[in-house]
């Protein structure tokens, strides 16, 4: 090793690299056969020359990781080196493979302090993203196990060093680095004494693998558009639908996925019934809801956008409820109902609990929605998440900011613990001409989960409070992939369901 401070480069291996690859492999492997020939070298770097990795400092070679492509069905099942090195000379590369193996990974003992072995996982990582390859395979020595092989057999091993009861230098680094231990191989390098022929088959699964077979296209950039409504006096179900169809076209013109609208938007039309009995009047309201749902899907295909149509009275029989639509882009539609009743909606305008909430596909993520007061009951968020949703919409109407906190901070809380995206939609302004309905307080905004990849205050757009006006924020769905599976915190994978699980009565 050099007196001066290392100057580190990742390169690709090159053929003439051999010689110095040769002492290396020599040093690392002196007590399974040493380096392997040159012709074996020169092929790996031919048939695959991105897969040969290397860090050289100030031109000395000190450290290397070996790869092909493989077939996942094949090597994901019991196989022996051999069947990837016959004899060290004939290599198992497939072209046309969907994952990576690791055939090797060497590092001059001189330099193992510095990490070395975790920038080249990071760079087979990496490597493994670009290519959009499955997985990568590794078969790995176990090279402490003489030492336990009288009273551990190998699976009991494996477990030990697992928790960490006991330390092997090659499985515990590659536990450390995010792989699984797949299965036990016997007789996988039955020249290796220390591991006696042993070794586990691991696995990193590359979370954004996208099949290219795959016969259902999903966006994973996607853009939404909020819009934060001026409640205001209408004079006409049609006029208010002509304030809606200005809204989806200035959001459709930005080429957003989806366009959300508040609770209960088109309130200003109880102000046209002839009563001033508020459950007359919101039964009013109830009868334009089938009219503005045909209109807004037909303007989602128009205007070839999802809309989350906010929320409208809707009667069911005898029964008053509270119903949130999604209008696909496709013409298709779905309904959540609101589920939880605040006290006012029970008292003043006797209004019914919905008794299902299920996630939506769409053709850009999986949807959920909660209608206001939901999102403040965190078991319906994590029922949504374990059925995959990515982004959570959440339509609300609320009078005062003490109201509007207690949306946002919840609606906050969702995002964080279901590791998605929520997006809160509000209206503003004043309806005088409307019992119980007068003012209202809102800033609609977009928030993530709390981790490295996202803002550090997890808020990706806000509105200006109690302001008409558009929010729109991109949302990379990709982002939530990674944070669910190496993000500095697990929310759902860590939960305690040996203490504690959440039931859903059908």
């Amino acid at each position: 090793m050099s007196t001066e401070e290392p100057i580190l480069k990742v390169r690709e291996l090159t053929k003439a690299d051999f010689p110095q690859l040769k002492q290396l492999m020599d040093v690392v492997y002196n007590d399974i056969g040493g380096s392997w020939p040159k012709h074996t070298i020169d092929t790996l770097i031919g048939q695959f020359p991105d897969g040969q990795i290397c860090i050289e400092d100030q031109g000395q070679l000190i450290a290397v990781a070996l790869t092909v492509k493989v077939d996942y069905k094949r090597f994901s099942n019991p196989h022996t080196y051999d069947d990837l090195i016959t004899n060290r000379m004939t290599i198992a590369h497939d072209g046309e493979g969907d994952a990576l193996y690791g055939l090797d990974v060497f590092i001059d003992p001189a330099y193992r302090g510095y990490r070395l072995g975790r920038r080249l996982y990071e760079a087979r990582k990496e490597l493994c993203r670009n290519l959009n390859l499955r997985a990568i395979l590794a078969g790995g020595r176990i090279v402490n196990y003489y030492h336990h092989a009288d009273e551990l057999t190998p699976s009991q091993y494996i477990e030990q060093v697992d928790r960490k009861a006991i330390y092997d230098p090659i499985l515990s680094f590659q536990l450390a680095n995010d792989f699984q231990v797949k299965r036990l191989l016997r007789q996988y390098l039955p020249e290796d004494k220390k591991s006696q022929g042993y070794a586990t088959l691991l696995e990193w699964s590359n979370i954004l693998f996208d099949p290219e077979e795959s016969n259902f296209s999903q966006k994973r950039q996607v853009r939404i558009g909020a819009v934060q409504w001026q409640m205001r006096a209408f004079h006409s179900a049609e006029e208010v639908l002509k304030q809606v169809e200005y809204f989806v076209d200035a959001v459709s013109d930005y080429k957003s996925d989806f366009v959300v609208f508040p609770e209960f938007f088109n309130a200003p039309l109880m102000g046209l019934a002839n009563t001033s009995h508020q459950q007359e009047a919101i039964r009013y309201l109830a009868s334009f809801t089938e009219h503005f749902r045909q209109q807004l899907s037909q303007m989602a295909v128009s205007y070839n956008i999802n809309i989350i149509t906010g929320s409208m009275p809707l009667m069911d029989g005898d029964e008053l409820f509270n119903v949130a639509y999604l209008c696909r882009r496709d013409g298709s539609t779905e309904v959540q109902y609101k589920l939880h009743i605040t006290p006012h909606e029970r008292r003043d305008w006797v209004i019914e609990g919905g008794h299902k909430v299920r996630t939506f596909d769409t053709d850009a993520g999986k949807v959920g929605i909660l209608v206001c007061y939901d999102v403040e009951f965190p078991e319906l968020g994590r029922i949504l998440a374990d059925q995959g949703m990515d982004i959570l919409f959440v339509p609300f109407w609320t009078d005062t900011k003490n109201a509007y906190l207690r949306v946002r901070h919840c609606a906050q809380a969702r995002a964080i613990e279901n590791e998605c995206y929520v997006a809160i939609c509000g209206s503003v302004g004043n309806l005088p001409q409307v019992e119980s309905l007068d003012v209202q307080y809102a800033q609609s905004a977009v928030f993530s989960p709390s981790d490295f990849a996202f803002p550090h205050d997890a808020v990706l757009a806000e509105a200006t409070p109690n302001t008409e006006m558009i929010l729109f924020s991109d949302l990379d769905l990709d982002k939530l992939k990674v944070v669910r599976n190496e993000g500095s915190v697990h929310n759902l994978k860590d939960r305690r369901r040996d203490l504690f699980t959440l039931t859903v009565h059908k």
